[in-house]
């Protein structure tokens, strides 16, 4: 019989091909391996940085697939990741020389108008649950670029459009339905396996493979008012300042992000001010549709504008504009802080490194939270940075590999930068999860023990262990 050496830094494991067939025969879906045809194209993620090389590739099409592959995993000492839409900029989908649990067929959207309850499975897209919800005038607080996964996005957070007014995605999580390391498929919510629910809501992918997820939505839409307002970048610390002051008072649906960015060379971009250093406005207001339109004029009147493709927009299209800012394939490497103020110190240190940007698709993002995210206790989820109205991306996007090093390096001077001002990161921003244990430490605050306790519960030998890890701890 021949076998197959699965190798680790940590540990050495060897499948026999029966092992692997045992495998195949308790999957409905496919298993994929390094000699299949179609393993390049199945270890690809939308990272292009990312290059991984499992042993295995499990493509789940049902719980009980996902079940199977967790039991295979743990019964034969094999690393495991897990993908669901795979956007992650870290790559945490993949693992090398082990098992991706791969959720990418399951995409099933299920929406009950009548209790506004939004069921997804664990590989769905925001937009598969954008496109359902919005046939009924509903939607799901999520993030801002349709291709990214639900799970990925809800697990550490999810900020968005609709945050300010509704709160983070996982404020809006009802419960879901996961696949702990026992390979017992597991209900948690507020009435069962509370303790499970809490930590999920924060805590990443260390608690197992959560299979679905039920979300309250809201009536949004279906049209909207989006901001998109562009003006010169050496009015960036004037318009920052603007910005700050005008959040504080403005209503919890605007929603707004200030991006210090270069515009593209096309349309819709006047040609005498493409490939220009800009801050861009980009917000959406949910509110009422007829109070949209003086809501965001403020900040459409803040000078003569570069751009300004403001304006009515189906909520569904808001939900995409940004897509075509972040195509699968391009590299990327992002860092993140929140912030607990943001004064003139801070405006001048992203001008600053927003000048010395070693490429135009490259961005630093400034989210003006507050709200509803705020006003849930740090203790109430696992999610703990209740306190910070303000989230920073360090977004570098480049196309030519020999950029990399340049890109990567800029991204770690202003996050050092930014260092002594900061209270913690968002996780789904982590860089290449240097540090982790000060990531966590960071994010999690208070919550941190709390949560090594629960995974000692539900994963003590810590199975889950491949991406922000949470070591059990009794």
């Amino acid at each position: 019989m021949r076998t197959r050496r699965v190798e680790t830094r940590a540990e050495s494991t060897t499948l026999s091909d029966e092992a692997i067939q045992e495998l195949c025969a308790a999957l409905r879906g496919d298993v994929i391996t390094a000699g299949d045809q179609a393993f390049d194209e199945a270890r690809r993620v939308w990272n292009g940085l990312i290059d991984k090389r499992p042993a295995l590739i499990a493509r789940c099409a049902e719980a009980a697939d996902v079940i199977a592959a967790v039991n295979f995993a743990r019964g034969y000492g094999v690393p495991l990741s897990v993908r669901g839409g795979g956007h992650n900029v870290a790559g945490k989908a993949l693992c090398d020389e082990g098992l991706v649990i791969d959720l990418s067929d399951m995409r099933g959207v299920h929406v009950d108008p009548a209790t506004r309850v939004v069921r997804a499975e664990g590989g769905a897209l925001l937009g598969d649950i954008d496109r359902r919800t919005q046939m009924f005038g509903l939607a799901v607080p999520l993030g801002v670029v349709s291709q990214t996964g639900v799970a990925g996005l809800c697990l550490h957070g999810g900020m968005g459009w609709l945050t300010r007014k509704h709160g983070l995605t996982l404020d809006n999580l009802i419960g879901v339905d996961i696949v702990t390391a026992d390979g017992r498929l597991r209900r948690a919510s507020a009435t069962e396996n509370p303790d499970l629910f809490w930590a999920v809501r924060g805590g990443g992918g260390n608690f197992g493979v959560v299979t679905s997820f039920e979300f309250r939505a809201h009536p949004i839409g279906p049209r909207v008012w989006f901001l998109a307002a562009m003006y010169p970048m050496p009015e960036a610390t004037r318009i920052l300042r603007f910005l700050e002051e005008f959040m504080r008072e403005a209503p919890e649906e605007l929603a707004v992000l200030g991006s210090l960015w270069t515009t593209p060379n096309d349309e819709p971009i006047p040609p005498e001010h493409r490939r220009e250093p800009v801050i861009v406005l980009l917000g959406c207001y949910s509110g009422p549709f007829e109070k949209g339109e003086e809501a965001i004029r403020p900040l459409r009147e803040l000078g003569e504008p570069v751009a300004d493709l403001s304006g009515p927009m189906p909520f569904a299209d808001v939900q995409t504009a940004l897509d075509a800012d972040y195509p699968d394939g391009r590299l990327y490497y992002w860092k993140s802080v929140y912030l607990p103020q943001f004064g003139e110190e801070i405006i001048d240190v992203l001008v600053e490194h927003a000048q010395k940007r070693p490429s135009p698709l490259t961005s630093i993002d400034i989210w003006f939270l507050a709200g509803a995210a705020m006003r849930v206790r740090p203790d109430q989820t696992a999610y703990a940075r209740r306190d910070v109205p303000y989230a920073i991306g360090i977004e570098s996007n480049w196309t030519d590999p020999a950029q990399s090093e340049d890109n990567v390096a800029w991204v770690r001077r202003l996050f050092d930068a930014l260092r002594p001002f900061s209270r913690g990161t968002y996780l789904n921003f982590p860089g290449f999860m240097e540090d982790a244990d000060k990531l966590l430490q960071g994010a999690y605050g208070a919550n941190y023990k709390r949560l090594q306790a629960i995974k000692a519960r539900y994963d003590p030998d810590n199975l889950f262990k491949g991406a922000l890890n949470i070591p059990p701890k009794a």
